[in-house]
């Protein structure tokens, strides 16, 4: 499988109330040779304005309605282009762009299809209860993909487009990210993990250890129930 170059790949970024972190992750990206699509799930800040003003491709949706929908609004954009493969990141500055590469070399190789951050390998930034719950969840999806997934809730991820059509998605929420992997494992496509940075500076993360515990579990008996009577 030849190695892919950055103008065949694209980077889709969700965006809710991001502004201002939204044009410095938007220009490193750019610098470093990267297209990408902005996808706001209706901000109630200035992060709409920001990015009209930075140009380039972008969507804005309204109402709110979680990150799921707004990952599943870029994938339909991207399905329609004709770019090999697509890089996901946060908005939150979690995810260091000066990564891209990594994710670019892993997805040319000819071992996986679907990549998957792991931020677990050195977590020490990580709050303990953050990193309790990502290795709990990680051993429930490994074990019903078949897969071994260290960091089954990183968003930092890249699928090659044959795979991404594959997957049926419907979930609207944080739920996308194990559901996207379960899909995977479904279909067959081969899902890998390299390690990146764990990079936590204090900020307020907008996903809540027991609230989104108790919808994970929601969703994984809900999906399962939906494949059996499929």
């Amino acid at each position: 499988m030849a190695q892919l170059t950055r103008d065949q790949v694209y980077v889709l970024i969700p965006t809710y109330n991001e502004e201002k972190n939204i044009s410095s992750l938007v220009r490193a990206i750019r610098e470093a040779g990267f297209p990408v699509l902005l996808v706001d799930d209706g901000s109630r800040d200035g992060t709409p304005v920001k990015i009209k003003e930075l140009g380039g491709d972008f969507l804005l949706l309204s109402p709110n309605r979680g990150k799921g929908a707004a990952l599943r609004k870029g994938f339909e954009w991207f399905l329609s282009r004709k770019f090999e493969a697509l890089i996901m990141m946060d908005s939150d500055g979690q995810h260091d762009p000066g990564e891209l590469d990594v994710f670019l070399d892993e997805i040319s190789k000819e071992k996986s299809d679907f990549i998957v951050g792991d931020r677990m390998q050195c977590p020490k930034s990580m709050p303990f209860v953050r990193k309790m719950t990502n290795r709990f969840m990680s051993w429930i999806i490994s074990s019903l993909a078949g897969q071994k997934i260290p960091d089954s809730q990183c968003g930092y991820r890249a699928i090659r487009r044959e795979a991404l059509k594959c997957l049926e998605l419907e979930t609207d929420r944080f739920e996308i990210e194990s559901e996207m992997l379960l899909e995977a494992a479904r279909t067959g496509v081969r899902i890998g993990s390299v390690p990146i940075r764990c990079v936590y500076q204090g900020e307020k993360s907008r996903i809540n250890p027991m609230t989104d515990t108790v919808r994970f579990f929601k969703f994984l008996f809900s999906y399962l129930g939906r494949r059996r009577s499929r």
